[in-house]
């Protein structure tokens, strides 16, 4: 396989493949027919919101299903009945938490056949980790940086595994800061900081596919959707809503926004399809959405954020190989975890 891959660096494999799913496609429909017996599953904050339903896709297809907690009772509750998923403790903000999950995993010897790394914050005010880092660079991005670094022996020794990274339209409202990730020298935006860190997902996804493919481990990053029912959005400031066109003065979403949106069984498809479809068999590094390839955005997409079904596109600047390579080196000294070869 060496020297047979290409990458996804700038974007150059960024071409919908005409998968057959779309917009509103399930992940029910995404897993139909497919056969995970024998193969494990971990998917971070698996226990609400497209999450959840990933987990239950993976489950009801056959694999062991691993979910890292935080908080271990509402895991447990909603998890209740789930054959073959088991709810690990860990908190993607505590490097600690995240080698003891790690260490714990290593020590089955057990193969990794998928590793999602889903759970993410949003609209939360300034807050910083343990070290000083802003808590959605650290929560969407490094934790999950450490996570799938402490997991490589896993992931390689199932000798064909797939790494997805739960991205977000997000992603176009910032560009990764390199001399200002966290927030030290420049005034706090709750956005901006959710922007980068889901640029920073792109930008991980297409170095970890190049670090990746002649272990046969790809990776992927995706959009979910615009998607009605999840806990994303309840760290964000009343009225904001309202101010994006989306809510009436009393909180109530406007009838013809709803109808646009994505249910959270919708909401998973891609990450669902990413992780397991014989599409993407030989290709990775690809950002994707309505379960396929995404298109590149060089503003020739006209987005309202009143219109759900305009918010699609990956920017090139989320796929450059130079910001790529610079991430990767910056977030090993970030968390002081090397990748392993």
């Amino acid at each position: 396989m060496k020297g047979k891959v290409q990458t996804n660096y700038n974007g150059v494999l960024q071409n919908p493949i005409g998968s057959g799913y779309g917009y509103r496609s399930t992940a029910s429909e995404i897993i139909e027919g497919i056969d995970l017996t024998g193969k494990t599953a971990l998917v971070t904050g698996g226990y609400a919101g497209i999450g959840l339903v990933t987990v239950k896709a993976f489950a009801s297809a056959g694999a062991k299903v691993i979910v890292p907690a935080r908080d271990i009772d509402k895991a447990g509750k909603n998890l209740t009945g789930l054959r073959n998923v088991h709810v690990w403790q860990m908190d993607l903000m505590d490097p600690g938490s995240i080698d003891l999950l790690a260490d714990k995993f290593l020590a089955t010897g057990e193969p990794l056949h998928i590793l999602v790394n889903n759970a993410g914050i949003m609209w939360v005010p300034l807050r910083r980790d343990g070290r000083g880092y802003e808590s959605q660079l650290s929560t969407n991005h490094l934790g999950h940086f450490q996570l799938t670094a402490r997991l490589w022996p896993a992931l390689k020794k199932a000798g064909g595994a797939r790494v997805i990274n739960v991205s977000s339209y997000g992603h176009q409202v910032a560009p990764f800061n390199f001399e200002d990730p966290n927030f030290l020298e420049r005034d706090y935006e709750t956005l901006q900081a959710y922007g980068q860190s889901k640029t920073a997902n792109n930008l991980f996804t297409v170095k970890l596919d190049s670090r990746g493919a002649d272990f046969g481990i790809r990776a992927f990053s995706l959009h979910p959707g615009a998607v009605y029912g999840t806990e994303l959005g309840r760290n964000a400031p009343a009225g904001l809503f309202q101010q994006m066109g989306l809510q009436d003065a009393n909180g109530d979403i406007f009838p013809e926004v709803a109808a646009k949106l994505k249910s959270v069984e919708q909401g998973a498809a891609t990450t669902v399809w990413c992780a397991t479809s014989p599409q993407l068999k030989d290709i990775g590094g690809v950002y994707c959405e309505n379960a396929d390839i995404a298109e590149l955005d060089e503003g020739n997409i006209q987005h309202k954020y009143d219109d759900p079904l305009s918010l699609h596109g990956v920017r090139s600047y989320s796929l450059d190989g130079h910001n790529a390579e610079k991430l990767w080196v910056l977030s090993e000294q970030m968390t002081g975890v090397l990748f392993p070869g």
